[in-house]
């Protein structure tokens, strides 16, 4: 097996042992309510909650990508990014953070005057022409998801010939442009949510370990979301115990990156997978 590494601000972390990425939204309008972080007192105690419980990494998002999310302006977007990165700068100046944009000024914006060390793009590079180029210059992780079309129009682009077939290309595709540009970290995201219905989201997480083909770090991100309570007829407020459940299927499947709302649930199911799947 080879080792799994990524290199955030010259630190290398290995990824041998799972990993937890705490959400942090600035946004208004997320679908969870509880995730939403808007002042510099809850921004911070958030971050606290992430690293107390076993949190790596930090995503930070000022744009809601939930199904039908209002648009927002890059110069919105990036207004909200300053204000929470420049708290995170000040107090937690050896946070890893990730930020989640499809934007690529936005994203060299918040590398270059913000000190983030990682990209996530919801968009593969499909919504802004400039991302895998700007990756490439920045020269930190990417974290490429699948997606058709846009937060507002994806849930009307769910129809597929062979989605996992059409999933599987993508990727390859993506994976080879990016590594003939010098991208040299590259992190997998399905996309969980992301144009797809609920039972393609159950074939998605059924071939998840096709994804190992890549011998690449995968990143699964299903807290909370409308696969778990649309299907169990409940909420987001209610969904943990659902979340756990998939979490743990995606660590035996072999995800490396848990992207998550609750990080000591997340953090526990690791410690768990990983006593029963290193016991002899």
């Amino acid at each position: 097996m080879l080792h799994k590494t990524l290199n955030c601000k010259g630190e290398l972390i290995s990824l041998d042992v799972p990993r937890v990425m705490g959400i942090l939204n600035i946004t208004p309008d997320s679908f969870y309510a509880d995730s939403r972080k808007q002042t510099a007192e809850a921004i911070e105690k958030r971050v606290e909650t992430i690293l107390s419980e076993g949190g790596t990494f930090v995503d930070i998002g000022g744009y809601s990508s939930r199904p039908d999310a209002k648009e927002v302006s890059p110069e919105e977007e990036m207004e909200r990014l300053s204000f929470a990165l420049s708290i995170l700068n000040r107090h937690y100046p050896e946070l890893i953070i990730s930020v989640d944009t499809f934007r690529a000024q936005v994203a060299r914006r918040c590398v270059e005057e913000f000190n983030v060390a990682m990209i996530n793009d919801i968009s593969g590079g499909e919504l802004d022409a400039e991302m895998f180029k700007t990756v490439a210059e920045l020269q930190v992780p990417y974290i490429l998801m699948h997606m058709r079309g846009t937060p507002q129009t994806m849930m009307q682009k769910t129809g597929y010939m062979d989605m996992m077939g059409e999933i599987l290309r993508y990727f390859a595709g993506k994976v080879q442009q990016l590594q003939e540009m010098g991208v040299n970290d590259i992190i997998l995201d399905p996309g969980f949510g992301f144009s797809k219905t609920l039972d393609q989201n159950y074939e998605l997480m059924h071939h998840l370990i096709d994804f190992k083909q890549f011998d690449l770090p995968l990143l699964v991100g299903v807290s909370r979301k409308r696969m778990i309570y649309q299907l169990l007829d409940s909420t987001p407020e209610a969904s943990l115990n659902g979340t756990t459940v998939l979490h743990t299927f995606s660590l035996l499947q072999g995800a490396h990156i848990l992207r998550v709302h609750d990080v000591r649930a997340a953090f526990e199911a690791i410690n768990i997978v990983q006593k029963i799947t290193d016991t002899p």
